[in-house]
């Protein structure tokens, strides 16, 4: 058998082990289900009279439709916590100690992680839109734009995961790691997941709209409402593939030096 493939059969056998104990200890998933959820009840009851009187054709209780796009991308980077604090525990518990007696591909380890992440994220991703739609979100996207957008949540989950693992791999300890991700959660509410970018101040608005999930807030919206996207697509896609390519090189480098020492 070739280095690859067993590098692969590796990788399968630390991706079941991750689904396995994601099921036997559901809290973290849940978690990332949950404040999705909660989000999208309260600004969807709250504050969506207010909040969508101000938001061309989002009025008549229609905020609905501006704001879930919004909250369903961040489900992405709520996984990232749970991604941070899956690789931290196995790397401060030992268990990656005993990987190093045993005849396993180094790479495996952070496949099987972020591969498993991918998974239970992207099945939070489509909890949330169910809840969505269960309390009036109302797309209007045709089969190829719904292929698009799950591509692009895809594309956004692969790059966080990644990002996420890296700081698993330098957390000091459950708690950090569990911390070190907030920015990534709260970051949309800085772009336009709740009201557009043209309301705020101007230097929080230049912010907004240089950041990285404005882009991409924008594209999920106008592809499941069936709106123009303009160039927020490309920029979407670029910032993706530019933190996928961040974080993978950055969680490679970590874990080379925690198996060197």
């Amino acid at each position: 058998m070739s280095t690859l493939a067993y590098a692969l059969s590796d990788s399968k056998t630390m991706l079941r082990r991750n689904l396995k104990h994601a099921l036997r200890y559901p809290t973290m998933t849940i978690s990332v289900v949950a404040m999705p959820v909660m989000m999208l009840l309260l600004f969807n009851y709250a504050f969506g009279g207010a909040l969508g009187a101000g938001i061309p054709g989002a009025g008549g209780g229609a905020y609905i439709d501006y704001v879930a796009p919004g909250i369903i991308l961040m489900t992405a980077t709520a996984g990232a916590v749970a991604t941070a604090v899956g690789v931290c525990v196995d790397m401060t518990e030992g268990i990656v100690n005993r990987f190093r007696t045993m005849s396993i591909s180094h790479a495996a380890f952070l496949t099987g992680h972020v591969v498993g992440s991918l998974v239970q994220t992207l099945i939070a991703i489509a909890l949330v839109i169910g809840v969505a739609l269960a309390i009036g979100f109302r797309p209007d996207a045709s089969a190829v734009e719904w292929i698009a957008a799950i591509g692009l949540l895809t594309l956004l989950t692969l790059a966080l995961t990644w990002l996420s693992a890296g700081i698993g791999l330098v957390a000091k300890n459950p708690e950090s790691a569990s911390n070190m991700p907030m920015p990534l959660t709260f970051l949309p509410f800085l772009g336009s997941a709740i009201v557009p970018t043209d309301s705020m101040p101007t230097g929080l608005r230049w912010f907004a709209e240089y950041q990285p999930f404005t882009p991409a807030i924008e594209t999920l919206r106008g592809l499941l409402m069936g709106t123009g996207i303009g160039n927020s697509g490309y920029i979407a896609l670029a910032w993706c593939v530019g933190l996928s390519l961040v974080g993978y090189f950055w969680a490679r480098s970590a874990f080379g030096r925690t198996v060197k020492r």
